[in-house]
């Protein structure tokens, strides 16, 4: 079965209705770059709130690893998921804390710029993560790793496409899921966590 994340989660009401949707994890950004930033205590907070069926993703780009391990320690996640340009051995030292998801973009998988790390599992994501820009899912099943997740564009109306064309282990959806940045459609998230189940 496909796990479904629902990402950019920044309030309680949102959080609740995503697990109650059949949510299979909850991700809270802590980059400072995005809109649907949250603080530790938030994350805990809602994270917390919604039992423990539901795994909750830390999301960063490109912070200090000690900040990283102190936030997601604070928060109280589950996981982690790693987003730019890192050097292995930071990946590494998180993976070692923490199931990691580590995002890579399309150009990274087609030039083989990917190496195996345990507890390290891949996720597919766009150039410009939360743009809702999907990706070329066709073009890249030469590449795309087993048992990888995907990002990028996802909504309830392509995401059926994309696990059928790349059959990944999960999916995981920001943009097209919202009324307005943070704040979640809960007919949107309903509708794609079904279309997800029944793809």
């Amino acid at each position: 079965m496909v796990k479904v994340k629902i990402c950019g989660t920044t309030n309680l009401p949102d959080a609740l209705h995503a697990a109650e949707a059949g949510a299979d994890a909850l991700g809270f950004i802590f980059a400072p770059v995005s809109k649907r930033r949250v603080t530790a205590q938030v994350a805990r907070e809602v994270g917390l709130s919604v039992g423990p069926s539901v795994a909750r993703v830390g999301v960063f780009m490109g912070q200090p690893l000690d900040e990283v391990l102190r936030t997601a320690e604070a928060a109280r996640v589950s996981a982690v998921q790693l987003h730019g340009t890192l050097p292995g051995v930071y990946v590494e030292a998180v993976a070692a804390y923490y199931p990691v998801l580590r995002v890579l973009g399309p150009e990274d998988l087609r030039t083989g710029n990917v190496q195996a790390v345990p507890g390290v599992t891949l996720m597919l994501d766009a150039p410009q993560p939360g743009s809702g820009q999907p990706l070329d899912w066709s073009a890249l099943v030469p590449h795309f790793p087993p048992g990888g997740w995907l990002a990028g564009g996802l909504g309830p109306e392509n995401v059926a496409r994309a696990v059928a064309t790349l059959r990944p282990g999960g999916v995981d959806a920001v943009s097209k899921l919202e009324a307005s940045p943070g704040l979640k459609n809960p007919r949107a998230v309903e509708a794609f966590v079904d279309a997800v189940k029944h793809a």
